[in-house]
């Protein structure tokens, strides 16, 4: 007997806004309306804009990106009410497929403006630049990046449950707190408060509408009561996560759809994000927080992995010892950070310059780990590249042959230096 087709909970419309869409919203909080019932066991589609909502275009330069409106990121699909989800419960989702939408089979990366996002490196790479990749099958390809075609672990960025109000004013009074005691030490933002500007609160209207744009909290990090903005390459097809459950229905919503992503996303637009359809199936288990002492989420990976050899990857090693040799105890970031500028230095011998490569190490299948990170002075990070996602050879035993690798897709008039001379 044939079974009927998988519903669909969510469909997007790529011709109009995020904004526009009441069946996705871009804030965390308790009041946003459910926009449909997902019942236990059932299996369901869902699909999604990508993070920015129809802002970015599939264009050689990247003014769009360089003018790209922060206030409205991200937007989610959802939220979802799981029937008979209870606080206290865990909410279990598991990822049954992550697709693309067929109606636009392109994706971008981007390394934000320093003024306007930043990223990881943004120190050395403070300019625009964006990548978009075509897709066909389980493969990506890029015009802005030649002579590279990989597989995507294509995964939501963006997966998490709805803070009650208390976890809400928890989240706001820790991060408003943490922005009042060292803002004045950093130049970029520490923490994103709550920002009533291009605030969508779903179907909420009025009294309630206003109400979440004044408390709703940014989407832009994770947390560790719910998830959220994770950006866990591993949480792909069929991977099972275990979310607490802290309203009524829970409140599941999703998006940042990426068809690929290194660890650690380090452009900040950093995965190859784009608008697809993800299908899951949700269970409960009841009282689930309490017997499984669950207080952040937590994951089962699926078994579809990138088919990399381990021996394939070349993997360059990070300490805490900066660029200009000031020695940092133990701090991780700094190791991490250094491990890719040696990976830059590198790949530059080939012909991509900084930006072509800060790009691919942000959106490719990178495999990131913290080595060391108990001998005093120096944490040891690496980063692992898969040596055959390129066609000609990147291995330090072959014939150095530099190529012409054209460039990325840059903002308009720019004249900024693609590489950085690093001491």
């Amino acid at each position: 007997m044939a079974k009927d087709p998988l519903r669909y909970v969510t469909k997007v419309d790529l011709t109009r806004p995020g904004g526009e869409q009441p069946q996705l919203h871009n804030r965390w909080h308790p009041d946003v309306p459910f926009t449909e019932t997902i019942e236990p066991g059932e299996t369901v589609k869902i699909e999604c804009l990508d993070w920015t909502g129809n802002q970015i275009k599939n264009t050689d330069n990247a003014d769009d990106l360089r003018h790209v409106d922060l206030t409205q990121i991200h937007y989610l699909s959802g939220p979802f009410n799981i029937n008979g989800a209870e606080p206290g419960d865990c909410l279990v989702v598991e990822i049954k497929d992550v697709q693309p939408l067929e109606r636009q089979p392109w994706g971008y990366c981007g390394v934000f403006h320093k003024e306007n996002g930043g990223g990881f490196l943004d120190k050395f790479y403070p300019e625009c630049a964006k990548a978009v990749f075509d897709f066909e099958g389980i493969h990506c390809t890029s015009r802005h990046i030649p002579h590279v075609k990989f597989s995507g672990l294509i995964h939501p960025g963006i997966i998490g449950t709805a803070p009650s109000y208390e976890v809400l004013e928890e989240w706001n009074a820790r991060e408003s707190g943490l922005k009042a005691a060292i803002q004045h030490e950093h130049e970029t933002s520490v923490a994103n408060l709550p920002e009533p500007k291009n605030c969508s609160p779903g179907s909420a209207t009025g009294e309630i509408a206003a109400k979440i744009a004044k408390e709703g909290a940014r989407t832009i990090p994770g947390r560790p009561e719910h998830g959220g903005n994770c950006d866990i390459k591993n949480l792909s097809r069929g991977s099972k996560a275990f979310f607490p459950v802290y309203v009524k229905g829970a409140k599941l919503s999703l998006g940042d759809l990426h068809f690929s992503q290194g660890d650690g996303e380090i452009t900040f637009c950093g995965a190859i994000e784009m608008p697809g359809v993800i299908t899951i199936q949700t269970s409960i288990i009841k009282g689930g927080m309490k017997s499984l002492s669950l207080k952040s989420p937590m994951f089962i990976p699926g078994d579809v992995p990138n088919q990399y050899g381990p021996s394939r990857y070349l993997t360059f090693e990070g300490f805490s010892v900066t660029e200009e040799g000031e020695q940092k105890f133990l701090c991780a970031t700094t190791a991490y950070r250094q491990a890719c500028i040696r990976a830059i230095e590198y790949l530059r011998r080939f012909g991509y310059n900084d930006y072509q490569i800060y790009l691919l190490l942000s959106s490719a299948p990178i495999e990131g780990h913290i080595a060391g990170i108990v001998d005093v002075p120096n944490a040891c990070t690496t980063i692992g590249i898969p040596m055959d996602i390129f066609d000609f050879d990147i291995s330090p035993m072959a014939e150095l042959k530099k190529l012409d690798m054209g460039n990325c897709a840059l903002v308009t008039g720019s004249d900024h230096a693609l590489t950085y001379s690093f001491k």
